[in-house]
């Protein structure tokens, strides 16, 4: 089962805005397009306490329950990918979960590095000049976390990017 995030959330995400621990917003943050079995096992266990309190606090909530007419048709067709089922792709999104990312990896273990990232993230305008900065941010977590980590990094980061706009033709 998949959780989706609310408006409250999406306010709680909004660049300047931190009235929640490091944890819940990075949670929050994965929370679209993640299992809530994956969400709650996250550190170690916690993940479980974090998901209950953000359901509770409004941030989360459990998808609509499918009508009775729909859930007859569902024995027999396959399943429907809903718009709200899919990560949203933004900037804005990426953005703080490189942010994220670059805390958790970096700013205890290299403060200087942190801070470099942190500013280039906030001048990533769009999605060329965000996969410059990810690619570079990437390449320090391999050093430090691995190829594999960096990888799966890389994976969501490429799921929460907005899609490239199609080419105008003449």
């Amino acid at each position: 089962m998949l959780l989706l995030k609310t408006d409250k959330a999406r306010q709680e995400l909004m660049p300047g805005v931190r009235t929640l621990s490091l944890r819940e917003r990075s949670l929050l943050l994965l929370a679209d397009g993640k299992p809530l079995h994956e969400l709650q096992a996250m550190y170690h266990g916690v993940g479980r306490q974090i998901v209950d309190d953000l359901v509770r606090a409004g941030y989360l909530r459990h998808p609509a329950p499918l009508p009775e007419e729909d859930l007859a048709c569902a024995h027999h067709a396959p399943p429907r990918v809903h718009a709200a089922h899919a990560p949203l792709r933004s900037l804005a999104g990426t953005r703080m979960y490189l942010f994220d990312i670059c805390e958790r990896m970096f700013a205890r273990r290299n403060p200087e590095l942190a801070r470099h990232f942190h500013a280039a993230l906030r001048d990533a305008r769009d999605r060329w000049s965000m996969l410059d900065v990810g690619d570079t941010l990437l390449e320090e977590v391999g050093y430090l976390a691995g190829p594999e980590r960096a990888s799966a990094i890389r994976e969501r980061m490429e799921q929460l990017l907005p899609l490239q706009a199609p080419a105008l033709s003449h």
